[in-house]
């Protein structure tokens, strides 16, 4: 991995805060998020897993995006909680771009899992009659490895554009983890080309998966006037979970990679939502709003 170009073999981590107190608050602070995020995503694994009941498309999507969530906060989070505690917050040159690959593996693999599941509930309510048909489970697991293929693709591309470039220089990464943006602002040459080419990748996929995202719930929504009032509030209720986790997670994205890499003030705070809340909001969202997962919780 390591980019023989390269002077520099470790990256210093700027982190959250430098106070001490504000550091043993945010330990503690995360430290229960990415607890309860682990036991109530690993939970939602297990229940669909062991309720027949369960074994739809849409929850067989919802495990997928629980199992993500876990990996894809687990990809930050324990570094950023063992760093509290460490006067040199240093990640090496390997272990930060193995960070960067698993990074956008998961955050693009769920972009692409988000619009399948809105895909999904499109069916399932505009084509009822139609939805076993359409949404087999030959259909479901051809998906699956099309969204896990296309994420894999994503990250080889822009971990590739990342180490090849040469970094003789500065070391410091204003951020808690390692992230492309970051990264290659710290690189011995201009990077302009390569910026451009980050904004046309993550940028436009988040800007294109948030628009088809928003066409499919605007298309359900139209089609809703014409059921009836019980069909209507269940299919409201999952669309608006759906809406939701769109939001929180594709909000980041484009935020983050739709513009060149320079850094605000605010760039933190949308990363800290991204990798520590967002995976947290998950489970909340999903089963709190869903009466079919919470009974299925308590016959657990």
């Amino acid at each position: 991995l390591l980019n023989q170009t390269s002077l520099v073999t470790y990256f210093w981590l700027r982190g959250l805060s430098v106070n001490q107190k504000a550091q043993i608050a945010m330990f503690s602070m995360f430290l229960i998020f990415y607890v309860l995020t682990l036991i109530g995503n690993i939970l939602i694994v297990i229940t669909i897993t062991y309720d027949h009941q369960l074994h739809t498309p849409m929850y067989f999507f919802l495990s997928n995006l629980s199992f993500i969530d876990v990996c894809h906060s687990t990809v930050t989070v324990p570094k950023m909680l063992r760093d509290t505690w460490s006067v040199e917050k240093l990640i090496s040159f390997d272990a930060c771009v193995t960070q960067m690959f698993f990074l956008h593996l998961f955050a693009c693999t769920e972009i692409f899992l988000l619009t399948v599941m809105a895909y999904d509930r499109y069916v399932a309510i505009c084509k009822p009659l139609q939805y076993m048909i359409v949404m087999n489970w030959k259909v479901c697991m051809l998906l699956a490895v099309a969204l896990w293929t296309g994420g894999t693709i994503h990250s080889i591309a822009l971990t590739s554009l990342t180490i090849k470039l040469p970094y003789c220089g500065p070391d410091e990464i204003d951020n808690f983890f390692c992230d492309v943006p970051q990264v290659i602002k710290l690189a011995c040459t201009d990077t302009h080309v390569i910026e451009i080419l980050i904004v046309s990748n993550s940028g436009l996929i988040s800007v294109v998966c948030f628009v088809v995202l928003v066409v499919s719930y605007a298309v359900i929504l139209v089609s809703m006037r014409q059921q009836i009032s019980k069909g209507r509030r269940k299919a409201l209720s999952t669309c608006a979970a759906h809406l939701t986790v769109v939001t929180l997670f594709l909000g980041h994205c484009i935020f983050i990679y739709s513009r060149p890499s320079t850094s605000l003030p605010e760039d933190k705070v949308v990363s800290v939502f991204f990798t520590a809340v967002t995976p947290l909001l998950n489970p909340i969202i999903y089963t709190l709003r869903n009466e079919e997962m919470k009974s299925a919780f308590n016959k657990l």
